[in-house]
């Protein structure tokens, strides 16, 4: 959808800011431009709209050479959005949103309805928010109706200059989530400028990480943290790569464990053969949890099922994971599968999540699937006759006798971080 092809951009005082850049991004896909001020990001973004002429090379999108075309019409098909916003404090937020449909020719009745339907789809209720003005709005309901700006008349590209960059921390890491939402609706084809690599890593597809004018490296989000290309990108992406590889990382089932399960109108068992089990009910959904202590009194394992906090759904991340753990204490999470109605996969713990993390990083230096990687592990077997080294085995070998269990079991693991319900 947009191709550079040998794109430079030199100033009469001889400043390059753009140094024959190549690449391309592909219909619908979102790439993130990264790097530190004067890199030369925003001047690529602009050169797509013609806010900023190359002197050098090609752009195209869409097949066509923008230097071709009109730049006022190119930017009326292009949607764009500031750190500024840049929203008219003379209008309302539901004319400010129908701008640009207006200045195409769409008549009023239809442009307002097309803004009305944007403001709902970015979570804003045109009925509440439509007659405001942007004074009246706060930063991050302004940034809202910025995006949906950019969108009103179905642009197939969306340029967005830092966005979210004037936002306090927790309405930016809101406003990251709904964008996704939003994307994963309307996918369209966006060029996504930021120095925040924690952000371009959870937003983009792909991620172009700038040098001084140049793109150092080109790649998805995990590729650029677990093998930097350069040892700039390496210093760029910091020395807690490992961490930030875990916001890009998802659970998949392989990597849960199967502990023991009742459901909820079971009798109690005498002995659940662990220190705890989960409760699912009669469709095998998720509903609890059930210690061994509880287990030994009289009725039914709903008379004394536990509400079950630490949960995510199949797909989160394993950074999520990590969170959930630390904010509910818990030796383990449950996962599901939402769109089964919430059909319990099995738990995640620390071990399986470092594993999974581990898999991650060995699948793409020797470019599997996870599912293919035999990782290597200290073994808690002693080692053969007269070797004075730790055992080593692959993940899965276990010992004989032994028996799968959850992370709880480990000495020192005492809960799983619920509430009782």
């Amino acid at each position: 959808m947009i191709r550079f092809e040998h794109v430079t951009k030199r100033y009469p005082d001889g400043t390059t800011a753009v140094d024959d850049l190549s690449f391309e991004v592909a219909e619908g896909e979102l790439v993130t431009l990264v790097g530190p001020s004067g890199c030369g990001k925003t001047t690529t973004m602009k050169m797509v709209n013609r806010l900023i002429e190359p002197t050098g090379g090609r752009i195209l999108v869409d097949g066509r050479d923008i230097a071709e075309s009109d730049p006022v019409e190119l930017r009326r098909r292009i949607g764009y959005v500031i750190q500024q916003v840049g929203l008219f404090p003379h209008k309302t937020v539901l004319e400010n949103t129908a701008t640009v449909p207006h200045l195409l020719g769409v008549k009023r009745a239809k442009a307002r309805a097309r803004a009305a339907e944007l403001l709902d789809l970015v979570g804003l209720d045109p009925s509440v928010y439509g007659d405001r003005y942007p004074e009246q709005l706060s930063g991050g309901q302004r940034q809202r109706v910025g995006v949906a700006r950019a969108l009103a008349a179905d642009p197939p590209v969306l340029l967005m200059d830092e966005p979210f960059g004037a936002v306090d921390p927790v309405v930016r890491e809101h406003l990251q989530n709904e964008f996704l939402k939003l994307q994963s609706q309307v996918r369209k084809t966006v060029l996504f400028v930021t120095h925040d690599i924690e952000e371009a890593v959870r937003l983009g597809d792909r991620i172009a990480v700038y040098g001084q004018g140049r793109i150092e490296q080109f790649d998805a989000p995990a590729a650029v943290l677990g093998a930097p290309a350069t040892p700039y990108v390496a210093d760029f992406v910091g020395a807690d790569r490992g961490l930030k590889r875990l916001s890009v990382t998802p659970i998949e089932p392989a990597d849960l464990e199967q502990p023991p399960v009742v459901h909820l109108d079971d009798p109690l068992p005498r002995d659940l053969g662990a220190r705890w089990a989960v409760v699912l009910d009669g469709d095998d959904n998720l509903h609890g949890w059930i210690s061994a202590e509880h287990a030994r009194q009289h009725g039914s394992v709903r008379d004394h099922a536990r509400r079950m906090e630490a949960w995510l759904p199949v797909g989160a991340s394993l950074k999520q994971a990590f969170s959930t753990m630390l904010q509910h204490d818990a030796g383990w999470i449950a996962v599901i599968d939402k769109e089964e109605r919430g059909r319990f996969l099995g738990v995640l713990t620390p071990a399986r999540l470092h594993e999974a993390l581990r898999r991650s990083i060995d699948a793409d230096a020797q470019d599997i699937a996870r599912a293919e990687v035999a990782l290597e592990t200290i073994a808690t077997v002693p080692p053969a006759a007269g070797d004075k080294r730790p055992g080593v085995r692959k993940h899965g070998d276990r010992q004989p006798g032994a028996t799968p269990s959850p992370g709880v079991e480990n000495p020192g693991v005492e809960r799983p971080g619920v509430t009782k319900g």
